[in-house]
């Protein structure tokens, strides 16, 4: 009953859309990505949610054949996936001895998690007309470039108004490909809108709300000691590896009573 009160949101019981974009650092920021990925993924396989991605942009590969991820979005469908997930929105930092140093030097990672509710059209009044797209259509790829759908399946779609871009490639026809990416747009759109009215909110209220990729909320330190630590609850762990495996509850508890 507690948790229901803070997952009493709009669209806090319906499915989310996560998406990670990898930050400055070349390989490291994109193997972190791939970490941050796999995270959430176990997290949703704990939490007995369906997950599916529906978008990635594939890095550079790395040592062991390991492939880094530039960006990336995925659908979690299940019962309050964006309540429970929403407040994950922010810079993630890691710090580690890098897998790309060839003298085992420390790096610093950052990758930005976005947490969208999935919404339709409908639901938020967010009228689109078709000529307000430019929709391409290209060939599903995956890492290194290689064509793993040679049909042009694949679809791209840019709202002019706004420049804002979503793509689509996991499904194996045109047309769904379209709707997911339909599902995207309409959850960024939905975004900027709040973030419209926050800003409004701000200017009246003379303070300033910061919504920027600046915003670090957690940190995953594995060397020189091993610390994962929320920055705005405080609550932190030493068993980093429990964590990655997707294990979040403890933080994701404390930031519903923020």
């Amino acid at each position: 009953m507690e948790f229901r009160v803070f997952l009493s949101g709009k669209y806090d019981k319906g499915n989310a859309v996560l998406s990670i974009y990898a930050g400055a650092g070349g390989q490291d920021a994109q193997d972190w990505s791939a970490i941050l990925l796999r995270m959430y993924l176990r997290y949703s396989d704990r939490k007995g949610w369906k997950s599916k991605i529906v978008d990635q942009s594939f890095g550079d590969p790395g040592p062991e054949g390991r492939i880094g991820i530039k960006s990336v979005n995925i659908e979690m469908q299940g019962f309050y996936a964006y309540g429970f997930l929403k407040k994950e929105t922010g810079v993630h930092r890691l710090v580690r001895i890098s897998p790309f140093s060839s003298q085992s030097l420390r790096h610093t990672s950052f990758a930005l998690v976005e947490i969208l509710p999935e919404i339709s059209s409908k639901e938020e009044a967010l009228e689109v007309k078709p000529d307000e797209l430019r929709v391409d259509v290209y060939k599903s790829s995956g890492p290194g470039g290689q064509n793993v759908n040679k049909r042009m399946t694949a679809v791209r779609i840019t709202h002019l108004a706004t420049k804002i871009t979503v793509a689509a490639q996991s499904e194996r026809s045109h047309a769904q490909n379209k709707e997911q990416a339909m599902k995207l747009l309409y959850a960024k759109l939905y975004q900027l809108k709040e973030q419209e009215k926050a800003k409004t909110l701000a200017d009246l209220k003379g303070k300033a709300v910061s919504i920027e990729w600046g915003n670090q909320i957690r940190s995953y330190v594995l060397h020189p000691y091993k610390m994962v630590k929320d920055l705005r609850t405080n609550v932190e762990t030493s068993n980093t590896e429990e964590v990655l495996d997707g294990d979040l509850d403890q933080f994701i508890q404390a930031e519903l009573k923020l």
